[in-house]
């Protein structure tokens, strides 16, 4: 008995070994479940109840007086054709569209076609709305920098200093995590200082990210941060009067320190080190802006609207074309000088806020317009900046928070939750005419035959109208590349692209771009205006002539510091043809250590002495815990 029930106890072993074996033989027939990854929590959402009024119709026949339809509504106006339809279907609702109202007193409605809305009540009542709650942020700034005085640069070297904030009350932030240089760290609590080092011309990449206490994580943001060490004072050989210092930039959609260029951030390109090139600076005094060029078509805008007594000269100081003549323009010039200043004050405003370079701005309008900002009758340009069609379509689809505050105030909320992309043509014409004549400061009823305010707001709308430029450029550069813009290119090259593509239109800048990219040359400004096609090349004139500054603005302003140039990377193209796509989100891309050129660089490429590329080994600081 014994014996056979040991038989029996080692035959079901080997049944369930031969079991299990098939069962890890075989492929599982089973999907995986998904894990859930540290740090993900609850969606950030809550739920309240919102109290409203139900309004409840009959919709009726007049023959009849029998219900057909009822339909609901959230107001006590008469419901609209698209709400009846919605209740009532096609039929009923293209019936009661077609109904006549029953006016005649001495007949009775028996006898009327057709159907009408009464409203048989209303009733209060309450939902449940989804209401989605803010998301912890982390947020980059420099600390301990003790500035070089007159200067930029830091005396020591700086902490990068990450801030998060938690906006949920009761809740808090944990901890704020990342890396910095391919080192990982953590910082307890909602503060942060990391130490930093001298980096190379690229600057370092951090990436960083919050958690909080409500069970989730902020988004995970990236800063790319570069510290150059200035002077001779590291030179082991020979002592040097010069003090330490550091020129300490952050590229970051976080950074709250000194507003920089916007575009900085959207190419992920550094200004020079001491500071970009003085067309490309923003003064912080109107009185730094002031010019005293001459203009002779805005002299002669002035004598034409009785500004300027130029009666003495001959044919009144006015040539046929609008410009003023030599005499006009010597009686014009103190009124000239007047005018052409009386805007400083507000491109300084709209360059702080928007971090477009100010005198590039007061540049542009001088080539542009000579600041007579009303219509011109051979081109439909408008404002101080010249406002085309084509301007005004850049700005409204590269520029979505801009359409998002205008279109409402032209078309209905529901047609611009669609974007300026999948409007109908007609919307798209409609758009972009009122955004032209919204611009558009000619007023023949004005004391000066223009309407100042007005030709003060075309200001901000043209920088709005930049920014989208420079995001264009940067998808540009991203499709020719497949690079960020500011990995290819230098800071002032990136910005005459930009005018290039705001004067003569993307085509003429995607093709030359893909033609130097294709010859194995560097992708600056020289070889690419060399690479324009016939039809493009006035573009070059432009650019030259905004990027350079009259003498009058110079002063002041001070010495450039020679600066390195990024190393010249050409990459295999990926060319898409006239660039005329809708924008997408650029991807955050790591710069590589190194990168193989097509070609040896030559001499003048090379940085200059001074810089120490080469970062030193990452310490953290006490504030943070290095994670094996």
């Amino acid at each position: 008995m014994v014996e056979k029930n040991s038989k029996f106890n080692i035959s079901k072993i080997l049944q369930v070994f031969l079991v299990v074996f098939m069962l890890l033989a075989a492929p599982n027939p089973l999907p995986a479940q998904a894990q859930v990854l540290p740090g993900e929590g609850p969606k950030r959402v809550a739920i309240i109840e919102v109290e409203y009024r139900s309004y409840q119709w009959w919709l009726l026949s007049w023959r009849t007086s029998q219900v057909v339809c009822q339909v609901y509504t959230e107001h006590e106006t008469l419901p609209d054709y698209a709400q009846v339809k919605y209740f009532c279907g096609d039929q009923i609702a293209q019936q009661w569209l077609n109904s006549g109202p029953c006016t005649d007193s001495e007949r009775n409605s028996s006898q009327c076609n057709g159907l009408y809305l009464h409203m048989a009540g209303s009733t209060p009542a309450t939902r449940k709305v989804e209401v989605n709650l803010p998301p912890a942020e982390v947020f980059v700034s420099i600390a301990s920098c003790n500035p070089l005085p007159g200067s930029k640069a830091c005396t020591t070297l700086p902490y990068l200093r990450l801030e998060a904030v938690e906006p949920l009350p009761n809740e808090q932030i944990i901890q704020i995590i990342g890396t910095y240089g391919g080192a990982a760290f953590t910082c307890p609590g909602g503060a942060c200082d990391l130490p930093l080092g001298p980096s190379g011309v690229q600057g370092t990449e951090v990436t960083f990210m919050a958690q909080s206490s409500y069970g989730d994580q902020s988004e995970n943001y990236t800063a790319q941060v570069r510290v150059i060490p200035w002077g001779d004072f590291a030179d082991p050989e020979a002592a040097s009067p010069d003090k330490p210092s550091y020129y300490v930039d952050v590229l970051s959609s976080q950074w709250r320190g000194e507003v920089s260029s916007s575009c900085s951030t959207v190419w992920q390109a550094f200004q020079p080190v001491d500071g970009p090139p003085p067309w490309l600076r923003t003064p912080e005094l109107a009185s730094d802006l002031v010019s005293r060029n001459r203009y002779y078509y805005l002299a002669g805008s002035l004598i034409k609207q009785g500004l300027v007594d130029a009666r003495s000269c001959p044919d009144g100081g006015v040539f046929s074309s609008g410009s003023a003549s030599e005499c006009g323009m010597e009686s014009a010039q103190p009124f000239v000088d007047q005018w052409q200043n009386q805007f400083d004050s507000e491109i300084i405003r709209v360059a702080q806020d928007t971090g477009l370079p100010a005198q590039m701005m007061k540049n542009i309008f001088s080539r542009e317009s000579q600041f007579w900002p009303g219509i011109y009758a051979k081109v439909y340009e408008a404002g101080l900046g010249h406002l085309s069609d084509v301007g005004a379509d850049a700005v409204l689809l590269w520029n979505p928070s801009f359409y998002d505050q205008f279109c409402p105030l032209v078309l209905s909320t529901q047609t611009c939750q669609r974007g300026f992309g999948n409007l109908d043509k007609e919307q798209q014409q409609m758009l972009r005419g009122a955004l032209v004549q919204k611009v558009n400061a000619q007023c023949p009823d004005c004391p000066v035959g223009v309407d100042l305010t007005q030709a003060n707001f075309s200001i901000s709308v043209f920088a709005r109208s930049m920014l989208a430029n420079c995001e264009q450029v940067g998808q540009i550069v991203f499709n020719s590349t497949g690079r960020m813009a500011g990995q290819v290119a230098a800071y002032e090259d990136l910005w005459k692209f930009t005018l290039l593509n705001y004067n003569a239109g993307s085509g003429c800048l995607a093709t030359s771009m893909k033609r130097t990219i294709d010859q194995g040359l560097a992708l600056n400004w020289a070889n690419l205006s060399a690479n324009l096609e016939p039809a493009c090349q006035p573009g070059v004139s432009y650019v030259e002539d905004i990027s350079s500054i009259p003498p009058s603005t110079v002063s002041g302003i001070g010495a450039l510091v020679a600066t390195p140039k990024p190393a010249v990377y050409l990459p295999t193209p990926t060319y898409v043809g006239t660039v005329y796509v809708l924008p997408t989100r650029l991807p955050t891309l790591t710069p590589t250590a190194t990168a193989t050129p097509y070609f040896t660089p030559t001499p003048t490429l090379t940085p200059t002495p001074t810089i120490t590329p080469t970062p030193p080994a990452f310490t953290p600081s006490p504030t943070a815990t290095q994670v094996p």
